[in-house]
Protein backbone atom coordinates (compact mmCIF):
# COMPACT_ATOMS: atom_id res chain seq x y z
CA UNK A 1 0.00 0.00 0.00
CA UNK A 2 1.28 3.17 -1.08
CA UNK A 3 1.63 6.27 1.76
CA UNK A 4 1.19 9.62 1.56
CA UNK A 5 4.58 10.17 2.70
CA UNK A 6 6.14 8.37 -0.46
CA UNK A 7 3.23 9.85 -2.75
CA UNK A 8 4.75 13.05 -1.72
CA UNK A 9 8.58 12.26 -2.35
CA UNK A 10 7.27 10.90 -5.34
CA UNK A 11 5.99 14.17 -6.25
CA UNK A 12 8.61 16.34 -5.28
CA UNK A 13 10.31 16.86 -9.10
CA UNK A 14 6.35 17.77 -10.16
CA UNK A 15 6.33 20.02 -7.29
CA UNK A 16 9.03 21.51 -7.82
CA UNK A 17 8.73 22.43 -11.73
CA UNK A 18 5.62 23.45 -10.66
CA UNK A 19 6.83 26.22 -8.32
CA UNK A 20 9.32 27.47 -11.11
CA UNK A 21 6.95 27.81 -13.52
CA UNK A 22 4.45 29.64 -11.41
CA UNK A 23 6.95 32.25 -9.20
CA UNK A 24 9.50 33.49 -11.87
CA UNK A 25 7.82 37.11 -11.99
CA UNK A 26 7.26 37.25 -8.01
CA UNK A 27 11.29 35.95 -7.14
CA UNK A 28 12.27 38.85 -10.17
CA UNK A 29 10.19 41.11 -8.01
CA UNK A 30 11.64 40.41 -4.46
CA UNK A 31 14.78 39.97 -5.59
CA UNK A 32 14.44 43.58 -7.17
CA UNK A 33 13.40 44.56 -3.71
CA UNK A 34 16.22 42.84 -1.97
CA UNK A 35 18.87 44.82 -4.13
CA UNK A 36 16.83 47.84 -3.88
CA UNK A 37 16.90 47.57 0.10
CA UNK A 38 20.58 45.94 0.35
CA UNK A 39 20.22 45.10 3.80
CA UNK A 40 23.23 44.68 5.88
CA UNK A 41 21.60 41.64 7.58
CA UNK A 42 18.63 38.95 6.93
CA UNK A 43 16.31 37.45 9.99
CA UNK A 44 14.76 34.69 9.37
CA UNK A 45 11.50 33.10 10.86
CA UNK A 46 10.69 30.04 11.43
CA UNK A 47 10.12 26.63 13.28
CA UNK A 48 10.22 22.89 12.90
CA UNK A 49 11.38 21.79 9.12
CA UNK A 50 10.50 25.42 8.05
CA UNK A 51 13.83 26.10 10.40
CA UNK A 52 16.18 23.74 8.82
CA UNK A 53 15.07 25.29 5.69
CA UNK A 54 15.80 28.69 6.70
CA UNK A 55 19.47 27.56 8.24
CA UNK A 56 20.00 26.20 4.52
CA UNK A 57 19.40 29.54 3.71
CA UNK A 58 21.44 31.14 5.98
CA UNK A 59 24.62 29.00 4.67
CA UNK A 60 23.13 29.98 1.14
CA UNK A 61 23.16 33.83 1.44
CA UNK A 62 26.32 34.21 3.67
CA UNK A 63 28.00 32.22 1.31
CA UNK A 64 26.94 33.65 -2.15
CA UNK A 65 25.78 37.24 -0.83
CA UNK A 66 28.50 37.70 1.83
CA UNK A 67 24.92 38.92 4.15
CA UNK A 68 25.24 37.59 7.51
CA UNK A 69 21.72 35.80 8.29
CA UNK A 70 20.30 35.32 11.85
CA UNK A 71 17.69 33.25 13.05
CA UNK A 72 14.79 35.23 15.86
CA UNK A 73 12.73 33.43 18.15
CA UNK A 74 8.88 34.14 17.04
CA UNK A 75 8.53 33.89 21.17
CA UNK A 76 10.18 37.47 21.25
CA UNK A 77 7.07 39.15 19.61
CA UNK A 78 4.26 36.98 20.05
CA UNK A 79 5.18 36.03 23.78
CA UNK A 80 7.81 38.65 24.99
CA UNK A 81 5.69 41.62 23.21
CA UNK A 82 9.27 42.73 22.18
CA UNK A 83 10.47 44.87 19.02
CA UNK A 84 13.92 44.36 17.23
CA UNK A 85 15.75 46.81 16.01
CA UNK A 86 15.50 45.84 12.49
CA UNK A 87 15.62 49.04 10.17
CA UNK A 88 17.13 48.65 7.02
CA UNK A 89 17.05 44.87 7.84
CA UNK A 90 15.23 42.01 5.32
CA UNK A 91 13.05 39.85 7.53
CA UNK A 92 12.17 36.05 5.63
CA UNK A 93 9.67 34.09 7.11
CA UNK A 94 8.86 30.02 6.45
CA UNK A 95 5.82 28.25 7.67
CA UNK A 96 4.03 25.78 4.85
CA UNK A 97 0.83 26.69 6.85
CA UNK A 98 1.37 30.26 7.24
CA UNK A 99 -0.60 30.39 9.72
CA UNK A 100 1.10 30.10 12.97
CA UNK A 101 0.31 32.77 15.24
CA UNK A 102 3.91 33.16 16.38
CA UNK A 103 5.68 33.45 13.26
CA UNK A 104 2.95 35.56 12.25
CA UNK A 105 3.37 38.19 15.01
CA UNK A 106 6.68 37.96 14.55
CA UNK A 107 6.45 39.07 10.40
CA UNK A 108 4.42 41.91 11.72
CA UNK A 109 6.74 43.17 14.29
CA UNK A 110 9.06 43.15 11.77
CA UNK A 111 7.56 45.35 8.92
CA UNK A 112 6.78 47.62 12.04
CA UNK A 113 10.00 47.90 13.20
CA UNK A 114 11.37 49.02 9.30
CA UNK A 115 12.06 45.52 7.69
CA UNK A 116 11.62 44.53 4.37
CA UNK A 117 9.41 41.28 4.99
CA UNK A 118 8.99 38.21 2.97
CA UNK A 119 7.54 35.29 3.59
CA UNK A 120 7.24 31.35 2.10
CA UNK A 121 4.37 29.63 2.36
CA UNK A 122 2.33 27.26 0.51
CA UNK A 123 -0.89 28.54 0.84
CA UNK A 124 -1.40 31.35 -0.82
CA UNK A 125 -3.07 33.96 1.06
CA UNK A 126 -2.37 32.54 3.83
CA UNK A 127 -2.06 35.38 6.82
CA UNK A 128 1.78 35.15 7.17
CA UNK A 129 1.57 36.27 3.33
CA UNK A 130 -0.89 38.77 4.05
CA UNK A 131 1.45 40.27 6.59
CA UNK A 132 4.72 40.23 4.18
CA UNK A 133 6.04 43.01 1.50
CA UNK A 134 6.52 39.95 -1.07
CA UNK A 135 5.22 36.61 -0.41
CA UNK A 136 6.14 33.18 -2.59
CA UNK A 137 3.95 30.81 -3.01
CA UNK A 138 5.39 27.04 -2.70
CA UNK A 139 3.08 25.26 -5.12
CA UNK A 140 3.69 22.25 -3.28
CA UNK A 141 -0.29 21.07 -3.35
CA UNK A 142 -2.03 19.41 -0.39
CA UNK A 143 0.68 17.28 1.85
CA UNK A 144 -1.43 14.92 4.09
CA UNK A 145 1.35 13.70 5.58
CA UNK A 146 1.98 14.90 8.92
CA UNK A 147 6.23 14.40 7.96
CA UNK A 148 6.28 17.78 5.87
CA UNK A 149 8.51 16.77 2.42
CA UNK A 150 8.04 17.97 -0.87
CA UNK A 151 6.94 21.49 1.25
CA UNK A 152 10.29 21.23 2.38
CA UNK A 153 12.42 21.08 -0.77
CA UNK A 154 10.34 23.83 -1.93
CA UNK A 155 10.54 25.97 0.50
CA UNK A 156 14.29 25.83 0.24
CA UNK A 157 13.95 25.80 -3.70
CA UNK A 158 11.72 29.65 -3.30
CA UNK A 159 14.76 30.65 -1.06
CA UNK A 160 17.44 29.70 -3.39
CA UNK A 161 15.38 31.42 -6.55
CA UNK A 162 15.06 34.29 -4.64
CA UNK A 163 18.67 34.53 -3.55
CA UNK A 164 19.66 34.21 -7.04
CA UNK A 165 17.68 36.71 -8.53
CA UNK A 166 18.74 39.06 -5.53
CA UNK A 167 22.41 38.80 -6.45
CA UNK A 168 21.79 38.26 -10.16
CA UNK A 169 24.06 35.04 -10.14
CA UNK A 170 23.37 33.85 -13.44
CA UNK A 171 24.79 30.10 -12.55
CA UNK A 172 23.09 29.38 -9.56
CA UNK A 173 19.79 30.59 -11.45
CA UNK A 174 20.19 27.81 -13.54
CA UNK A 175 21.36 25.02 -11.59
CA UNK A 176 18.01 25.78 -9.41
CA UNK A 177 15.79 25.57 -12.76
CA UNK A 178 17.57 22.32 -13.20
CA UNK A 179 16.60 20.78 -10.37
CA UNK A 180 13.46 18.75 -11.12
CA UNK A 181 15.91 16.98 -12.79
CA UNK A 182 18.16 16.35 -10.28
CA UNK A 183 15.38 15.39 -8.56
CA UNK A 184 14.60 12.84 -10.25
CA UNK A 185 17.91 11.15 -10.43
CA UNK A 186 17.98 11.18 -6.38
CA UNK A 187 14.98 9.22 -6.35
CA UNK A 188 16.61 6.27 -7.70
CA UNK A 189 19.65 6.62 -5.54
CA UNK A 190 19.36 3.34 -3.13
CA UNK A 191 20.28 3.46 0.27
CA UNK A 192 19.26 -0.03 1.27
CA UNK A 193 22.96 -0.80 2.92
CA UNK A 194 21.90 2.13 5.33
CA UNK A 195 18.83 0.84 5.79
CA UNK A 196 19.35 -2.67 6.92
CA UNK A 197 22.04 -1.12 9.32
CA UNK A 198 19.25 1.17 10.95
CA UNK A 199 16.44 -1.23 10.57
CA UNK A 200 17.23 -2.27 14.74
CA UNK A 201 19.30 1.07 15.43
CA UNK A 202 18.03 2.74 18.40
CA UNK A 203 20.45 5.74 17.65
CA UNK A 204 22.64 7.12 14.86
CA UNK A 205 24.29 10.81 14.74
CA UNK A 206 23.82 12.93 11.13
CA UNK A 207 26.64 14.86 10.44
CA UNK A 208 27.59 17.68 7.70
CA UNK A 209 28.54 21.25 6.81
CA UNK A 210 27.43 24.47 5.55
CA UNK A 211 24.35 24.07 4.23
CA UNK A 212 24.48 20.70 4.60
CA UNK A 213 24.43 20.77 8.31
CA UNK A 214 20.70 22.21 7.84
CA UNK A 215 19.85 18.86 5.97
CA UNK A 216 21.54 17.06 8.89
CA UNK A 217 19.11 18.69 10.99
CA UNK A 218 16.24 18.07 8.77
CA UNK A 219 17.52 13.99 8.26
CA UNK A 220 17.67 13.99 12.00
CA UNK A 221 14.65 15.22 12.73
CA UNK A 222 12.71 13.21 10.06
CA UNK A 223 14.49 9.59 11.56
CA UNK A 224 12.62 10.78 14.78
CA UNK A 225 9.34 11.54 13.62
CA UNK A 226 8.58 8.73 11.26
CA UNK A 227 10.78 6.19 12.33
CA UNK A 228 11.05 5.98 16.72
CA UNK A 229 15.02 6.42 15.75
CA UNK A 230 16.70 8.54 18.15
CA UNK A 231 19.23 10.94 15.64
CA UNK A 232 21.15 13.90 16.32
CA UNK A 233 22.73 16.05 13.98
CA UNK A 234 25.95 18.01 14.51
CA UNK A 235 28.93 19.56 12.24
CA UNK A 236 31.25 17.53 10.87
CA UNK A 237 33.80 19.55 12.97
CA UNK A 238 31.56 20.66 15.87
CA UNK A 239 30.78 16.08 16.98
CA UNK A 240 34.89 16.01 17.82
CA UNK A 241 34.27 18.30 20.46
CA UNK A 242 32.80 16.45 22.84
CA UNK A 243 29.92 13.83 21.06
CA UNK A 244 32.31 11.74 19.35
CA UNK A 245 33.39 9.98 22.72
CA UNK A 246 30.66 7.89 22.40
CA UNK A 247 30.92 6.66 19.09
CA UNK A 248 32.27 3.28 18.94
CA UNK A 249 31.29 -0.63 19.06
CA UNK A 250 29.19 -0.32 15.80
CA UNK A 251 27.22 2.97 16.51
CA UNK A 252 25.93 4.07 13.18
CA UNK A 253 26.88 7.66 11.58
CA UNK A 254 25.75 8.93 8.83
CA UNK A 255 27.76 11.95 6.80
CA UNK A 256 26.58 14.25 4.76
CA UNK A 257 29.06 15.25 1.76
CA UNK A 258 29.08 17.25 -1.18
CA UNK A 259 31.66 18.06 -3.82
CA UNK A 260 32.41 21.97 -2.11
CA UNK A 261 35.41 23.11 0.12
CA UNK A 262 34.52 21.43 3.22
CA UNK A 263 34.06 17.99 1.91
CA UNK A 264 38.07 16.99 2.72
CA UNK A 265 37.07 17.84 6.52
CA UNK A 266 34.05 15.54 5.74
CA UNK A 267 35.86 12.46 5.00
CA UNK A 268 38.28 13.29 7.67
CA UNK A 269 35.61 13.08 10.11
CA UNK A 270 34.23 10.01 8.32
CA UNK A 271 37.23 8.55 8.60
CA UNK A 272 37.92 9.11 12.65
CA UNK A 273 34.96 7.93 13.29
CA UNK A 274 35.12 4.91 11.39
CA UNK A 275 38.77 4.24 13.08
CA UNK A 276 36.69 4.53 16.52
CA UNK A 277 34.55 1.24 15.63
CA UNK A 278 32.09 3.67 13.93
CA UNK A 279 29.58 2.13 10.90
CA UNK A 280 30.05 5.22 8.90
CA UNK A 281 28.04 5.91 5.56
CA UNK A 282 29.07 8.80 3.55
CA UNK A 283 26.99 10.24 0.69
CA UNK A 284 30.42 10.64 -1.65
CA UNK A 285 33.61 9.02 -2.76
CA UNK A 286 36.88 9.43 -1.57
CA UNK A 287 37.17 7.67 1.77
CA UNK A 288 38.63 4.71 3.11
CA UNK A 289 39.14 3.16 6.38
CA UNK A 290 36.07 1.19 5.95
CA UNK A 291 33.63 4.15 5.33
CA UNK A 292 30.72 3.03 2.75
CA UNK A 293 30.04 4.94 0.12
CA UNK A 294 26.21 6.04 -0.75
CA UNK A 295 24.78 6.91 -4.13
CA UNK A 296 23.99 10.15 -4.81
CA UNK A 297 23.82 12.90 -8.27
CA UNK A 298 27.05 13.97 -9.22
CA UNK A 299 27.96 17.34 -10.79
CA UNK A 300 26.00 19.57 -9.51
CA UNK A 301 26.56 23.10 -8.03
CA UNK A 302 27.54 23.05 -4.54
CA UNK A 303 25.10 25.58 -2.79
CA UNK A 304 21.88 23.22 -4.58
CA UNK A 305 23.76 19.43 -4.07
CA UNK A 306 22.78 19.42 -0.28
CA UNK A 307 19.42 19.89 -1.41
CA UNK A 308 19.05 16.74 -3.64
CA UNK A 309 20.45 14.54 -1.08
CA UNK A 310 17.40 15.01 1.36
CA UNK A 311 15.00 13.71 -1.41
CA UNK A 312 17.48 10.40 -1.72
CA UNK A 313 16.86 10.56 1.93
CA UNK A 314 13.29 11.17 1.71
CA UNK A 315 12.36 8.21 -0.58
CA UNK A 316 14.73 6.28 2.15
CA UNK A 317 13.32 7.38 5.49
CA UNK A 318 9.75 6.12 4.57
CA UNK A 319 10.37 2.95 3.58
CA UNK A 320 13.18 2.44 6.31
CA UNK A 321 9.75 3.39 8.69
CA UNK A 322 7.85 0.81 7.43
CA UNK A 323 10.40 -1.65 8.07
CA UNK A 324 10.41 -0.87 11.27
CA UNK A 325 6.74 -0.91 11.65
CA UNK A 326 5.95 2.75 11.75
CA UNK A 327 3.22 4.35 9.83
CA UNK A 328 5.35 7.28 8.46
CA UNK A 329 1.97 9.65 7.65
CA UNK A 330 0.94 9.49 11.31
CA UNK A 331 4.11 9.84 13.84
CA UNK A 332 2.16 9.57 17.22
CA UNK A 333 1.40 12.73 19.28
CA UNK A 334 1.99 15.04 16.52
CA UNK A 335 -0.11 17.10 13.88
CA UNK A 336 0.19 18.35 10.85
CA UNK A 337 -0.35 21.80 11.68
CA UNK A 338 1.14 23.26 14.87
CA UNK A 339 0.12 26.62 15.80
CA UNK A 340 2.47 27.73 18.69
CA UNK A 341 2.50 31.19 20.40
Amino acid sequence: MTTHMQAEVQEIPAATARFLGANASAAADAGAALRARDPGVLVTVARGSSDHAASYLKYAVELVAGVPVASVGPSVASVYGRALKLDGAACLGISQSGQSPDIVAMMESAGRAGALTLALTNVAGAPLARAAGHALALSAGEEKSVAATKTFVNSVVAGLLLLAEWQQDTALREAVLALPGAFEEALSCDWAPLADRLVRAQSLYVLGRGPGFAIASEVALKCKETSGLHAEAYSAAEVLHGPAAIVQDRFPVLALGVDDAALPGVIQTAERLAAQGADVFLTARGAGGGVRALPHVAALHPIVAPLVLVVSFYAFIEALARRRGFDPDKPPYLNKVTETL
